[in-house]
């Protein structure tokens, strides 16, 4: 599922995105209106998140246009720090669904989007999404991971970094970020407790271009997870040979 966050707060704007993507949402972010409003032309999205304080056209406004050119749909959440009964009336009758205060909190956050996708999309709801990537198949409704059809035992711990690395496929992942996902707290730089269950992984399923994917550490960063084709793979391992 797709989700639109208007947040002109940067802090605030990285914080949902990193939240709703560790539950399993593509979520991206636009600073104001405008922005979002040039890209719905060429995107749809499953659910629109709007800050009802935005410069230039105001949440209000935003919703209010959506509402008119779109229906009733999306589904909307607005995230608000008023907590006037008047604001949070206005936010509803001019067409959001649901609303939220700050400060954000990652349990309702996600709690909220769940509910209202469900309400939207009733048949896509029961439907268990399932991440393939190269060999793999991850199942996030029986934590399950399998390698060629084959089921990999893993730990729990194991089983969230593992699933935390598949949901963001492509992204260069801070060390800090995958901590927190993972463990909650950034584990600080004389750490090995990542690269140790980061190493368990590369064993236990075996995360080898021969299987579709590449997981490679960058320097004083962190971490990359990719899926690869046939071609890259064989061209990684004639490197390899060479």
């Amino acid at each position: 599922m797709r989700i639109a966050s208007v947040e002109d707060d940067p802090d605030q704007a990285e914080l949902i995105r990193q939240i709703l993507g560790e539950a399993g949402f593509e979520c991206e972010s636009f600073a104001n209106g405008a922005d979002f409003l040039r890209a719905l032309r060429e995107q749809a999205f499953d659910l629109l998140m709007v800050d009802w304080q935005l410069p230039g056209t105001s949440g209000y406004e935003l919703v209010s246009w959506v509402r008119q050119k779109s229906g009733n749909m999306p589904p909307i959440l607005f995230v608000t720090s008023r907590t006037g009964e008047a604001d949070i009336v206005a936010g509803l009758s001019v067409g959001a669904d649901d609303y939220m205060l700050k400060p954000i909190r990652a349990g309702e956050l996600v709690a909220r989007v769940r509910s209202l996708l469900r309400r939207a999309y009733p048949e896509a709801a029961q439907e268990v999404e399932l991440i393939r990537r190269g060999n793999y198949t991850v199942d996030p409704h029986t934590r399950a991971i399998t390698l060629g059809g084959q089921p990999v035992q893993l730990s729990p711990r194991e089983y969230e970094l593992a699933l935390f690395l598949f949901r963001n496929t492509g992204r260069l992942l801070a060390r800090e970020v995958v901590e927190q996902a993972v463990w909650g707290r950034a584990m600080g730089a004389g750490s090995r407790t990542l690269d140790t269950h980061i190493s368990r992984l590369r064993l236990k399923l075996a995360l080898r271009p021969e299987n579709g994917v590449r997981l490679t550490s960058v320097y004083s960063h962190g971490y990359r997870f990719e899926e690869i084709s046939a071609a890259e793979a064989e061209a990684d391992e004639a490197g390899a040979d060479a």
